[in-house]
């Protein structure tokens, strides 16, 4: 990846789906609108202690929900959030709620409550059943499940999964893996009929969770996609999701978009670049279909954002922009980086914009 080149790099207008990208650069202290040719149209500073946890994203009416990384809570810290904030336009909180646990993942649904994931230590009991992954990696000798919890709006919790009812000894942590956490969710995304699609990186696994029945409804795991992101169900009712390729150090290290049939499991659709590394990001990551057919993809570490057609033949590119800014204090211990959790595109006339004269 050339660094010297940021910004806006390239922009098909008859091809790429028009409107707007939020991104912010992971636990730096504010989130950006920018338009198609790269420029800021809007920010938000977030409130202190100001570090973006994960991503940030608009709600109809405008109104930005984010997560606000708060170091208190279990001893871990990827995407580590805590503070929940909803911001106005000016960036005024307008709602809060604060779970020095909560890490990663964040939605709001149409009932108006929140849901997202949170970290809990496993009881000495439970974690003697988890398998796999590399040996003494556990935090202080401690390992700490996922928890996915729906609150009210007034921070009442109405339900609550934690992934120690599963049957743990069938989920094993991918090899490679530390045995921290079992295992490392980083995606709660609801479904039209109430369950949740949820993604596992550490366990290489992707799950409906159905909420009567408080187990999955359906699953699909498969080691080489090398450790998962943003799993979204599409309106076919299949599946698409960043798989990282974080997985095999003997072969080139390869970023993919991969659909599975909704009902099977099966791959049907995969994008990869012709040349491995110049699509890579092994943590982080996600994926956005566009209106118009497209995809919008955040490949992360590499702080870049692109658009392509889907095809099935070759699947061009047709907009591309890296993120100038180099303020993320992680990934490289050397210097500051560019790196982003995810980005959304969001239409001109969309309920998240509409009335805003962008």
């Amino acid at each position: 990846m050339n660094f010297e080149r940021v910004g806006l790099l390239r922009w098909d207008k008859e091809k790429a789906q028009p409107g707007y990208t939020i991104l912010g650069n992971l636990y730096s202290s504010q989130v950006r609108l920018i338009d198609m040719n790269g420029a800021e149209v809007h920010t938000w500073t977030l409130p202190e202690p100001s570090q973006l946890g994960s991503y940030g994203q608009l709600l109809p009416g405008g109104n930005l929900l984010v997560p606000i990384a708060l170091f208190q809570g279990p001893p871990l810290r990827t995407a580590k959030g805590g503070r929940i904030v909803e911001l106005d336009w000016e960036g005024n909180v307008v709602w809060e709620y604060t779970d020095t646990s909560q890490h990663h993942d964040i939605r709001r649904l149409s009932n108006g409550n929140t849901v997202y994931i949170g970290w809990r230590e496993m009881t000495d009991e439970d974690a003697a059943r988890v398998q796999g992954g590399v040996p003494g990696t556990e935090m202080e000798g401690k390992i700490y499940e996922d928890y996915f919890r729906e609150i009210s709006p007034e921070g009442e919790t109405v339900w609550e999964f934690g992934t120690s009812e599963l049957e743990i000894e069938n989920y094993p942590i991918s090899p490679g893996s530390r045995r921290s956490e079992f295992g490392h969710a980083n995606t709660v995304c609801p479904l039209p009929d109430g369950n949740l699609l949820v993604n596992f990186r550490n366990l290489d696994t992707i799950a409906i969770l159905g909420r009567e029945e408080r187990r999955f409804i359906w699953e699909k795991s498969d080691i080489s996609w090398g450790r998962g992101h943003d799993p979204q169900m599409l309106d076919n009712g299949n599946i698409l999701f960043f798989a990282n390729g974080a997985h095999d150090l003997t072969l080139p290290m390869r970023s993919s978009i991969i659909e599975l049939d909704g009902r099977s499991g099966d791959e049907v659709w995969r994008y990869e670049a012709d040349i491995a590394w110049t699509f890579f990001s092994h943590i982080m990551s996600g994926v956005q279909p566009q209106p118009n057919g497209n995809l919008l993809i955040c490949e992360a570490v590499n702080g870049r954002v692109f658009e392509i057609t889907r095809n099935d033949d070759h699947c061009e590119i047709v907009w591309e922009y890296i993120n100038p800014r180099f303020e993320t204090p992680i990934i490289t211990t050397k210097s500051k980086c560019n790196a982003m959790f995810r980005a959304y595109r969001y239409s001109p006339g969309g309920p998240e914009l509409e009335g805003r004269g962008l």
